[in-house]
């Protein structure tokens, strides 16, 4: 079968090292500089929706349980969905003369209060969710069947937990031919590619970081010795959960301005290797490597924050705070324990 002719020019690049062809220094800058001309134009923004569909919205209600506690998790900033000071069943009765009460860690709460607001009915609304209201809410019912029934009590708990949404990023490596490992012109040359790279993501709102940058001999299968620059950086998203969003577009999220900057970035590596083919001039002193570029999806917590599908069936892909507030074994609650070492997967925390 005939080689193709990537295949082709780098096994005559080989041939022209081995018989001591000179290369430019000056053509480094010429290979990648040439790729900024190829970029694709800029692509629309995109908005970020919370992952997590199947999570109770503002207008869902939440009803209690009196058997155990019903765990309920509000987005960090957000507003939460109404919980109620009922059962299913009580929901779907008459109820005459009741009266709610609420609980919280910090004690009774007040239907004044600015933070969890008592609603006529008896739900509790939380404004502006903060990590410290996270913990163990108790509601004491007070109500008649039927005007002529004694009063009954009736006590509910509901575990509030914080989540927020994981911080999603690509990690790349790529390996590039290089100068010696002590020169300049490999430092030169890292620079010019994070601006490249800086460049191509720009209009995504997205942002490359250079991880690790590593220069090495290496003992090629019957040949001699060769240097390597390792390239580690990621791609990560811009935007906070504070600040303000790329786009007011629902259909558009973090992970999909993410996906478009992973194209985009092997895309550029491909075209490296298409531009290097086509060159008639001796190969350049640094280039990339073809089919060295590696790219892993990393999907992790915040300090403090954790998943974990088993004991969050209902917000598997939430970072649900690992301590919200004084949990005790007597009432079945135990906390989310975060691990610090997994990192692929992303069921842990940083």
């Amino acid at each position: 079968m005939e080689a193709s002719a990537p295949g082709r020019a780098r096994r005559g690049w080989r041939r022209a090292r081995a018989a001591g062809s000179p290369l430019s220094r000056a053509a480094v800058v010429l290979v990648v500089s040439a790729l900024v001309l190829w970029a694709p134009p800029s692509v629309g923004y995109l908005d970020r929706l919370p992952r997590n569909a199947n999570l109770p919205q503002d207008s869902v209600k939440i009803v209690g349980s009196p058997n155990i506690p019903v765990k309920v998790y509000v987005m960090l900033h957000q507003k939460s969905p109404h919980v109620l000071c009922v059962t299913q069943r009580l929901r779907n009765s008459e109820l005459i003369d009741p009266s709610f009460q609420w609980h919280g860690p910090k004690g009774k709460i007040i239907s004044e209060n600015s933070t969890a607001q008592i609603t006529s009915t008896g739900s509790l609304v939380f404004q502006n969710f903060e990590e410290s209201m996270s913990g163990v809410y108790t509601c004491f019912l007070e109500y008649k069947p039927t005007v002529e029934e004694v009063i009954k009590n009736l006590q509910l708990k509901y575990v509030v937990y914080a989540y927020r949404e994981p911080h999603y990023y690509y990690q790349f490596t790529a390996r590039y031919h290089a100068a010696p490992c002590n020169s300049i012109y490999n430092i030169s040359f890292e620079k010019k590619l994070l601006q490249i790279l800086s460049k191509l993501v720009l209009d995504l709102s997205c942002e490359v970081s250079l991880l690790k940058s590593e220069c090495h001999r290496i003992k090629m299968q019957r040949a001699g010795l060769q240097n390597e620059l390792f390239f580690t950086f990621s791609v990560s998203s811009l935007d906070t959960e504070k600040g303000p969003k790329p786009c007011a577009d629902h259909s558009c999220e973090s992970s999909k301005r993410l996906s478009k900057a992973k194209n985009l970035i092997e895309r550029f590596f491909n075209q490296q290797v298409e531009v290097l083919g086509r060159r008639a001039e001796p190969l350049p002193e640094i280039y990339y490597i073809e089919g060295t570029l590696q790219m892993v999806w990393i999907n992790r917590c915040f300090p403090g924050y954790g998943m974990n599908i088993l004991k969050h069936p209902r917000c598997p892909e939430c970072c649900v705070i690992c301590s919200p507030g004084s949990y005790n074994s007597r009432d079945g609650i135990h906390c989310l324990q975060c691990n610090s070492s997994l990192v692929f997967g992303a069921k842990t925390c940083l």
